[in-house]
């Protein structure tokens, strides 16, 4: 039995990190800043329906992130945090969904870990200050499952509604995939126990039809924006229909070679970096795979009547999808992750709640330790050598962590068993750390929330800040509250100009400019490509750019 107490604590102190990042971590380059950025230019601009990016036209994503985080920003003013509070609740909305979802085929401990797991996965730490359209399309399709589930179990027209307005709001997020991860689910479900007129129940039309009315108003605004101007160009490629492009393009021209983005494109990939983003039950989910795979063969592939395979079918025909396509980004299979917490779950209660795999449980142990004191040896390197400006006490309390994980090995009664005892300490330990000293720190070399930060201390006029050569950054535009203009050419410069540009220019600029003053030295890096040299204090320096702020006229004053 698992302590209800034990549970709200490790949702608490997952809910405490995810929190530390929302409010301690600036957004990152380049998707979420991005789509901050979009966020506060809507609500600046009143255009929910036609969606902008930095005065440009915009076709890439549905609105549903924007409208929800422009929306939040109305309500709390424009923060990153305010940004990031829908998605913090559809993170929410997942992990209760997954619980209930569970709950309908299995014992209560099984759905509690499944949003145990789900919670604690190190994804989850990520999407709730990485925030891009995932955190959010995740709960619409985790909730819709639940409702569908529920629905087929109660036949209550709630769940039935509720269900299809899901599936729609997920369409909104993200495109198609919201409807077709219910269908990859269920089908094979419905399969395996021989419940073939599930698959053609007249009440589908009805759904369809909720889905076509819930997309009418982001419709409307692809054909007004795109449809009703063929040929804008978007990536440098001529837009005849936004319709086609979202309906199509995006989502199935991945697999045609329509669609513009062809990147890690091969079968594994995805796989590859569940290793990292599935920590630290990615073991304990590849073996509990293996494990319902094996029984589905043992039961001739049939199943009883009480018995499931949505989370089993639903995960591998998704990932069997995705994993064919042509441009692959790590969190796009985030969206099934939920059934991977379900599917991790039914092993992890088998082999700590029985006495079915004690040998396993006891290797799994001693494995799981070894990784879990690397990871944390991992955390104080991180903590003590690449940045002085860390506190050296923060890395004598994560060697502290260190000490507390293999401590609790040797309690005798603790709220769950010690494996899963010291994952949750670990993987919840590491993330507060993280978010509260290691990517605050190293986000200062990110140029546009430094820069930003130095426009309003310094109280310069943004309407005269430009850039110059020195690429765009979504940063300075979203923590600036403004779309600073970028200049390409010198001869656009003015003398009233502020320009942010690579100290490489400044000789040239000075050059036209002699009175120009430099107002802030700065060292910048892409801080999501982490690299050793980076990280050593003694080779950092080869790797950093150098970018100035200058004032191209210091001898007149700047009307502020």
């Amino acid at each position: 039995m698992i302590a209800k107490r034990s549970s709200i604590i490790i949702l608490t102190l997952c809910a405490v990190a995810y929190l530390l990042g929302m409010f301690c971590v600036p957004l990152m380059n380049i998707d979420a800043a991005q789509y901050a950025s979009i966020s506060r230019e809507m609500l600046e601009r009143h255009s929910f329906l036609q969606v902008f990016d930095l005065g440009k036209d915009y076709l890439d994503k549905p609105p549903m992130l924007f409208w929800l985080s422009a929306l939040s920003m109305k309500l709390f003013g424009i923060h990153d945090w305010a940004y990031r509070l829908p998605s913090f609740l559809f993170a929410v909305l997942a992990i209760y969904s997954t619980y209930r979802l569970a709950f309908l085929f299995y014992k209560e401990e099984i759905a509690v870990l499944s949003a145990l797991v789900l919670a604690t996965c190190q994804a989850l730490f990520l999407i709730n200050h990485d925030v891009r359209t995932d955190t959010m399309l995740m709960g619409w399709v985790i909730f819709s499952l639940w409702q569908l589930a529920a629905w087929y179990s109660t036949k209550s027209w709630l769940n039935f509604f509720l269900a299809f307005a899901a599936i729609a709001g997920g369409m909104m997020t993200k495109g198609p995939i919201a409807l077709m991860v219910p269908a990859f689910a269920f089908v094979p479900h419905f399969i395996l126990r021989r419940e073939w007129k599930q698959m053609f129940r007249i009440e589908y039309v009805l759904g369809l039809l909720i889905v076509a009315v819930a997309l009418v108003p982001m419709s409307w605004g692809l054909y007004q924006q795109f449809d009703l101007h063929p040929g804008k160009l978007i990536n440098n490629v001529p837009i005849k229909s936004g319709l086609k492009f979202y309906y199509w393009t995006q989502s199935f021209g991945r697999f045609t070679g329509e669609n513009y983005y062809h990147e890690n494109g091969y079968f594994t990939f995805l796989f590859e970096n569940m290793l990292w983003s599935f920590l630290p039950w990615i073991l304990f989910f590849l073996i509990g795979l293996v494990f319902d795979l094996v029984g589905l063969v043992q039961a001739r592939f049939k199943l009883a009547h009480n018995e499931e395979w949505i989370s089993t079918g639903g995960f591998v025909i998704t990932y069997c999808i995705l994993a064919r396509s042509q441009a692959q980004l790590p969190h796009y299979i985030f969206i099934v992750f939920p059934l991977a917490a379900i599917i991790t779950a039914k092993f992890l209660y088998k082999l700590t709640y029985t006495d079915q795999l004690v040998i396993w449980r006891k290797a799994l142990t001693v494995l799981h330790v070894v990784i879990f004191t690397a990871i944390w040896g991992a955390l104080v390197a991180l903590l003590v050598i690449p940045f002085a400006s860390i506190p050296k006490y923060v890395g004598c309390l994560a060697a502290i962590g260190l000490l507390a994980m293999l401590y609790i090995l040797t309690l005798k009664k603790t709220g769950f068993p010690k494996l899963l005892e010291v994952a949750f300490f670990t993987i919840i330990g590491v993330n507060i750390f993280l978010n509260s000293a290691f990517y605050p720190t190293l986000l200062k070399f990110q140029i546009g929330n430094t820069v930003a930060d130095v426009i309003a201390k310094q109280q310069l006029p943004k309407d005269k800040v430009s850039i110059y050569g020195a690429g765009n950054d979504y940063t300075l535009h979203f923590y600036g509250n403004h779309i600073f203009k970028q200049k390409t050419s010198i001869a656009q410069l003015d003398s009233s100009d502020i320009i942010l540009t690579p100290k490489d220019s400044v000789a040239v600029v000075t050059a036209k400019f002699p009175a120009s003053k430099i107002l802030y030295n700065g060292r910048s890096y892409g801080v999501t490509q982490l690299s050793i040299e980076f990280l050593n204090p003694a080779t950092r320096e080869k790797v950093l750019g150098k970018y100035v702020v200058m004032r191209l006229d210091s001898t007149h004053s700047i009307a502020k």
